[in-house]
């Protein structure tokens, strides 16, 4: 896990170090403990910022090196707009844009954690902290040189300035816990496909029993003793062999019904003997986008000691074009009995999220499900790359999935299902077929879904957009943007772990 930048909290009473991070309002006002370490350098703040045509404005930034009367570095003043329009999901772009400043290489920081009329409360503290990790990430393992021009590792030690020090580091302990299961979803899906592939994923979603998260393997013979049949038709043309993986996490009341959520893991996806065209084939290496997703997300929440019963259950595959693999046509049996024609083999993730559904509706019996799936370019013709789709059978849960994605950023869009829609996955020859044409592709996916959940109430996120190669942002610098974490952690936390 790539996490060279170190944050901890100090008063603001201690010395500053390096890099000298203070906010602003939209009239340039600083906090008091600000005027007090400027000192005389409040003056060059003026006339740097009436140079720059800097006002202030929410993660506008003023960036000043070597700032006359002041013994530090570099001087980063960062707008925060006008008080009245301040809010929560703010501080947590605050930090981004801190850590933007970082340079490559060794060096410290020192942020000071104040608005003009007070000291940042310590969840706002917290959120600095936070987004200061997660734009600070960087995948660069497979790196020996660099090249000119391109930006090397940072390694920083960021000390955040606050009123309360033990009151910000118990508003951060458990965003920490979310930080490294974000981190860890990145990792997963920037990882290249000869390196993880089923099986080594598989093994290091059993690192998680180290936080005591219980973790059951199924090979190929314990699923085709469960009678997996549509994983594994997809599985069967790769030399990796298939793997799904359960993982529970036992933090609720004894005897309490889980939740439960559930990823698409396709590890590389050629589209099979439907093979996909050669241009940006290398991006399938994110097509289990979903399972790195559970994965991070029950890393987030052992860490954190999460008061919930968790399932968690990742179907892993490869979707290869080798002489056994199914063709166009093939009639496979799923877990539930339902048969499923094959029309298109690249139409493959909803089959292997209808067996591990079915599997955990019926052996976990959760409250819910979600599922999270790189699963239809169609979802990005119709919302682009700053919603993930979401489709479900309860309302409930649907307005509680808006109000987390709201409230963490990762922003959902609710999408209609019907039976309307079935007959276009309607098989003269099985019970369905894997794919209802080009018109309304991620709707019919989903109803697709909606077969193997039993009545569980569930919902379905389309992440095709958002879990890979989506735009930059001010707290995501990453090809993987461990979409999803943040998102399913709010969930758990606001609706189920506090029992509402």
């Amino acid at each position: 896990m790539s996490d060279a930048v170190k944050v901890g909290f100090v008063p603001f009473s201690a010395s500053v170090r390096g890099i000298l991070v203070v906010f602003c309002d939209d009239q340039l006002k600083l906090g008091a403990a600000a005027r007090k370490a400027l000192g005389a350098a409040a003056e060059t703040v003026k006339r740097a910022a009436a140079a720059n045509q800097f006002k202030g404005k929410s993660g506008a930034v003023l960036d000043i090196l070597a700032p006359e009367g002041i013994k530090v570095e570099r001087l980063i003043v960062i707008g925060t707009g006008k008080a009245a329009d301040l809010k929560e999901k703010d501080f947590l772009k605050f930090g981004g844009v801190a850590a933007g400043k970082l340079n490559a290489g060794s060096g410290s920081m020192t942020v000071l954690a104040e608005l003009p009329e007070a000291a940042m409360a310590a969840g706002q503290a917290a959120a600095i902290a936070t987004g200061i990790r997660l734009r600070a990430y960087k995948f660069d393992r497979y790196k020996t040189k660099k090249k000119e021009g391109e930006e090397g590792a940072v390694r920083a030690d960021v000390s955040i300035a606050v009123d309360d020090v033990a009151a910000a580091k118990k508003a951060y302990a458990p965003e920490a816990s979310v930080v490294d299961g974000v981190n860890l979803a990145r990792d997963l899906v920037n990882e290249p496909p000869n390196v993880l592939f089923p099986e080594e994923f598989a093994r290091r979603a059993g690192q998680l029993r180290k936080l005591g998260v219980k973790v059951e393997v199924l090979d190929v013979k314990a699923m085709q003793k469960l009678g997996m049949g549509a994983l594994l038709g997809v599985g069967q043309g790769s030399a990796r062999s298939s793997r799904t993986v359960i993982m529970r996490w036992d933090g609720g009341k004894k005897g309490e019904a889980p939740v439960a959520f559930v990823g698409k893991g396709v590890c590389f996806d050629t589209g099979g003997i439907s093979i996909k065209p050669a241009g940006s084939m290398e991006d399938m290496k994110g097509d289990m986008g979903g399972a790195a997703c559970v994965v991070g997300l029950m890393h987030a929440l052992a860490a954190r000691k999460a008061k919930v019963n968790v399932v968690g259950a990742i179907g892993l595959v490869e979707n290869m074009p080798d002489g056994n693999a199914q063709r166009p046509g093939d009639i496979v049996t799923s877990m539930s009995g339902q048969t499923i024609e094959i029309i298109n083999t690249d139409a493959e993730g909803r089959l292997v999220l209808a067996d591990v559904l079915w599997y955990v509706a019926k052996k976990a019996k959760p409250k819910f499900m979600v599922d999270l799936a790189t699963l239809t370019g169609a979802i990005m013709v119709a919302l682009g790359t700053e919603h993930a789709g979401m489709f479900s059978n309860n309302d409930e849960l649907s307005d509680r999935l808006l109000v987390a994605g709201v409230e963490s950023g990762e922003k959902v869009w609710r999408m209609p299902l019907g039976p309307e829609y079935d007959k276009l996955i309607d098989s003269q020859f099985a019970d369905m077929k894997n794919t209802g044409g080009r018109h309304g592709g991620s709707i019919t996916a989903a109803q697709f879904l909606q077969r193997f959940v039993d009545g569980t109430p569930w919902a379905h996120l389309d992440i095709a957009g958002t879990a890979m190669g989506a735009p930059k942002t001010d707290i995501n610098q990453s090809w993987g943007s461990g979409y999803g974490v943040r998102l399913l952690d709010r969930l758990v936390s606001d609706h189920y772990e506090a029992g509402k």
